[in-house]
């Protein structure tokens, strides 16, 4: 019994060293990956500076433009989420507490008799919704931990089409943003409508930009920066998106790997325990054992007295055996 215990100990071991491999191995690769994702998010916050920088020194300039993008809705009767998280699970509670925070969102609109229309961005929330019988609009997946701005551009294309065709009069977006290695809020924001020019173009230096000349006019340079400017904040996201996943990813297989190696330490003790008792087990069946024969066999000086005084012909078929000395018998 302790053999057939200490084998299944030494199973469970190999098995949890092979997952720590696969941990750790998942914990390093996740590591590179969140280093690619800051220098992606570094080289493109440079683009999305300045096209903001440009829609401030347009509006600062007196340009105003009457686009469906900036349409203002005082009611909003339709409400539309776009949730941002992974393809992949095995991140700890990266998808969940974004998930989570886009599922308030709705169950408001739901509460306060309004509609909602789901636009999701992974694997992981679509399947969430859709399990939960939830109505989906779009979906894009398969690529949350390596985005393009061609991937931006189409997301962004959808939404606003979204909302210049009235499906949506107001569009939240659901994602998580990255502020370091150990930190990543989920948040929820206003995407659509963009707030007006003059509101963007808040903090921007008027004097400067009043001399500006446009071609052909600022409003219509305005009129196509938009719809860039919306890519550019869809683009944003899913960087911070991804990097947050990638962050969260580390932290689980590193908390993962510590946790088997606490548990290889735990079962190494036990089967040691395990062959200790059973060695102990063994030490006390041989002391019975030379007990109980001591036991049986008594003192020696009996034993030989026995030996001594025994008859050396026992009976055979009931008659006695004769020893004959030296003559017949009478």
């Amino acid at each position: 019994m302790p053999g057939a215990q200490e084998r299944v100990l030494r199973r469970r071991i190999g098995t949890v060293q092979n997952t720590k491999k696969i941990t750790r191995a998942m914990e390093l690769i996740a590591a590179t990956r969140v280093a690619k994702a800051q220098l992606r998010a570094n080289e493109a916050r440079p683009y999305a500076e300045h096209i903001t920088n440009v829609i401030q020194d347009l509006a600062a300039g007196g340009a105003q433009v009457d686009h469906p993008l900036l349409r203002p809705v005082d009611e909003p009767e339709k409400i539309g989420v776009v949730v941002m998280a992974a393809d992949r699970g095995l991140a700890g509670s990266y998808n969940s507490s974004v998930i989570k925070a886009a599922e308030r969102e709705v169950q408001a609109a739901r509460s306060e008799s309004k509609q909602y229309v789901l636009v999701t961005v992974g694997s992981k929330p679509a399947d969430y919704f859709r399990f939960r019988n939830y109505d989906i609009e779009a979906e894009f997946p398969g690529f949350s931990d390596t985005p393009t701005f061609s991937d931006a551009a189409r997301v962004a294309g959808r939404v606003s089409e979204l909302f210049t065709n009235g499906v949506c009069d107001r569009i939240l977006i659901a994602y998580t943003r990255f502020i370091s290695l150990g930190s990543q809020e989920p948040v929820v924001r206003r995407f659509l409508p963009l707030e007006s020019t003059r509101v963007v173009a808040t903090g921007g230096d008027a004097g400067a930009t009043a001399g500006f000349e446009f071609e052909p006019s600022g409003a219509a340079v305005l009129e196509s920066l938009l719809p860039r400017y919306v890519e550019a904040r869809i683009f944003a996201a899913l960087l911070d998106s991804a990097a947050s996943e990638h962050a969260s990813r580390q932290r689980a297989m590193k908390a993962a790997t510590d946790n088997a190696d606490d548990l290889i330490v735990d079962l190494t003790r036990k089967i040691n325990q395990v062959r200790q008792d059973a060695i102990t087990t063994e030490i006390m069946e041989i002391i019975g054992g030379a007990e109980a024969l001591a036991d049986d066999q008594g003192d020696p000086e009996d034993l030989l007295l026995d030996h001594m005084f025994s008859d050396p012909f026992p009976r055979h078929d009931g008659e006695h055996s004769r020893h004959v000395i030296g003559h017949d018998s009478f």
